[in-house]
């Protein structure tokens, strides 16, 4: 197919959309509204804390072939770092307990018959949750399917809202189960956690760059859509940007892959009665300026974070010169202000780390007491929220997830939001792009 590829926005959605179209021999042009691409997955350099991080906190698993391949094709999946084995350390700061999840390399669970590698106080008939969970129809809920337990406090609804961006008494279990059905089902081969090395953009966004500049592609930041004009053949014919009309030409098609607030102001014009999810979540990350990376230990220090249990911390990140927190489903905390929230997170960080310290880092020197290491104050610190991270992952907002075709033959929609059968996540993100362009294909 001849004619041009316009992408806009360049989030991870854009972005896999772009690098999808390129592959099959299309001009591409992507707009970012923005100063930089990446969306909620992307670096910067923070004034105030003087250092580079990431304006959230994003953990992928094995399983997430989308995004595999998607660094494969840009050459970034060596940036990835990780402890290798399907390993995940907690630590209930209610009671004091740390202790690390090891799943089974398998299919076969043979991790919950060993009280050393499953979650420390919980009974197998709690098990039994799960299989509701994957059973479960549209309208229950997660917590509809678990079963009162350790199982459940410790593991499962941790890891459902950070799935899910969702409390578990409104979060889908439906949505739940396709991830489970992607992952745990599958065993721990398909559950080793990975991040970034270096930074969100070093890892996705950079390299994606690198490789639609060599191949030709345009990149437009700081360029907003503010309209898209149809022609009354069905088709859009052009799009309103900051200089003027960007009149498409006939064989022209465009991927919208923005955010569904900015989609259904978009839309409403041209698709007046196109569904998008109109209920979100926020999430809260906070960065704590200080070198720990080489001072931790144990499973903590191997695997380089932790699930949090019992606070208002979720996920605590130990990075080279910054300790990164991430608080989803994070509505209940609007009212608080960021002093008192980065107080509070930092307290329950220290409780996490402490244990995991090096004894070297822990024991006296004979000229006195070894530098602090965790001092009881928050060292400086950013608090970044995102009220509307993503859609709430309810029953009611699933039914309006779109598919990637629209009524217009030349418009297609790709974004997390979309139906991509997942939550709202990178690799749900990476997968509408492809699908987007798959349908372009067949339009």
């Amino acid at each position: 197919m001849s004619g041009c590829v316009h992408v806009v926005g360049g989030g991870l959605a854009g972005l896999s959309a772009a690098l999808e179209a390129l592959a099959t021999g299309r001009r591409v042009v992507l707009y970012e509204a923005g100063p930089a691409c990446g969306g909620r997955a992307r670096s910067y350099e923070d004034r105030q804390l003087g250092c580079r991080i990431d304006n959230g906190n994003h953990l992928l698993l094995s399983a997430n072939h989308a995004t595999f391949d998607y660094l494969d094709r840009i050459g970034a999946r060596d940036t990835l770092a990780g402890p290798g084995v399907p390993m995940f350390p907690f630590s209930d700061i209610r009671s004091d307990l740390h202790w690390t999840l090891r799943l089974s390399r398998g299919r076969i669970p043979w991790w919950v018959l060993d009280r050393a590698r499953r979650v420390p106080g919980m009974r197998l008939r709690e098990l039994l949750g799960l299989v509701r969970m994957l059973r479960a129809g549209e309208g229950t809920t997660v917590s509809d399917c678990l079963l009162p337990g350790m199982l459940a406090d410790r593991l499962m609804v941790p890891l459902s809202i950070a799935v899910l961006n969702t409390q578990p008494e409104a979060g889908s279990a439906m949505l739940m189960a396709a991830m489970m059905r992607e992952s745990l089902t599958l065993g721990g081969e398909a559950c080793v956690p990975w991040f970034p090395r270096l930074g969100l953009s070093e890892s996705l966004v950079d390299p994606a760059l690198a490789h639609l500049a060599a191949g030709g592609a345009l990149v437009r930041t700081g360029s907003r859509v503010s309209g898209l004009v149809t022609d009354g053949r069905g088709r859009v014919s052009e799009l309103v940007l900051p200089e003027g009309p960007g009149r498409l030409g006939e064989d022209d098609q465009v991927v919208l892959a923005v955010t569904a607030p900015v989609a259904a102001e978009l839309l409403a014009g041209p698709l007046p009665g196109q569904a998008v999810p109109d209920q979100f979540e926020s999430i809260l990350n906070l960065h704590y300026r200080i070198a720990l990376q080489d001072r931790i230990g144990g499973d903590l220090g191997r695997a380089g974070f932790a699930g949090i249990v019992g606070g208002i911390a979720e996920w605590v990140f130990v990075k080279a010169d910054v300790v990164s927190v991430t608080i989803s489903a994070a509505n209940h905390l609007a009212g608080r202000d960021s002093v008192s929230v980065a107080a509070q997170v930092w307290d329950e960080i220290v409780r996490v780390l402490r244990p995991a310290l090096r004894p070297s880092i822990q024991a006296k020197t004979q000229r006195g007491s070894a530098p602090v290491v965790l001092p009881s104050a928050p060292p400086p610190n950013r608090v970044l929220r995102e009220k509307r991270a993503t859609f709430a992952a309810t029953t009611a907002q699933q039914r309006l997830r779109p598919g990637s075709r629209t009524d217009l033959r030349n418009l297609v929609l790709a974004g997390d939001w979309t139906d991509t059968g997942l939550p709202a996540t990178i690799e749900g993100a990476i997968r509408s792009g492809k699908s987007a362009i798959r349908a372009l294909a067949g339009s």
